[in-house]
Order: structure tokens, then sequence, then C-alpha cells
């Protein structure tokens, strides 16, 4: 599943707090901006939180994604810190330039960066 690409500022903005240039909501993928679309890179971060939120069943997806996020704060007291320490969020950005690595991912990749 590759996920539904929407251009929206709006709902960008409103499911991200105006923090981020693209977020996943599944099965959508909603960038802030349409020059976006050929942001090969970025769609693939956002597919690869796509996939996650499937093998997950989408909702635990994003419950844990939450639980996580707030235990990150608890331990950096950052948002950015917290934030780029999520082991969703750790997985797709290490995996982001690698186009090819949703073909190769193996299931629950995420979880091996959970404890790193």
């Amino acid at each position: 599943m590759k996920g539904k690409v929407i251009v929206s500022k709006f709902w960008t903005k409103f499911f991200s707090m105006g923090k981020a240039q693209a977020i996943t909501i599944f099965p959508f993928i909603f960038l802030k901006h349409s020059s976006d679309r050929d942001n090969r890179i970025l769609i693939n971060h956002e597919r690869i939180h796509v996939l996650q939120a499937l093998e997950l069943l989408i909702i635990p997806f994003y419950l844990l994604y939450l639980l996580e996020f707030s235990l990150r704060m608890l331990q950096y007291r950052n948002f950015t810190r917290a934030y780029l320490n999520i082991s969703f969020e750790r997985e797709a950005y290490d995996n982001e330039h690698n186009l090819n690595y949703l073909k190769s991912r193996k299931l629950f990749s995420f979880w091996k960066y959970v404890t790193r």
C-alpha cells in the first residue's frame, strides 16, 4: 500500500500542530505544498509510516506513536529530540533515501530502533 497523497496545507498543519511538511494519517499522506509531490525522499519517508501503520493494524500504530513520543518528551524534555527519537521516525529517517527500502523491509523493522 502506497498511501493516497493529498496536498492540503490545512490538514497537514492541523494534524502536525503546524510542525510538519508532511504527515501520514493512514491511508493518506498529507503534504503542505504541491511541490512536495515530486520530493521522492519525503514521499518514501511517509510511505514507510503507511507500512508501519498497516502492519500494526492502524490504531495501535498511532497509540504506540503517541505513547513513545510522550515517553521521549519525558526523557529529553525537548519536542524535536523527542520526535526524532521515536522508533517509527528513526526507521523512516534512516531509510528515506533508499527508494527500494519498502521492497526489502522486514516485518516490524521499527522494533530494532526502540532500544537503540
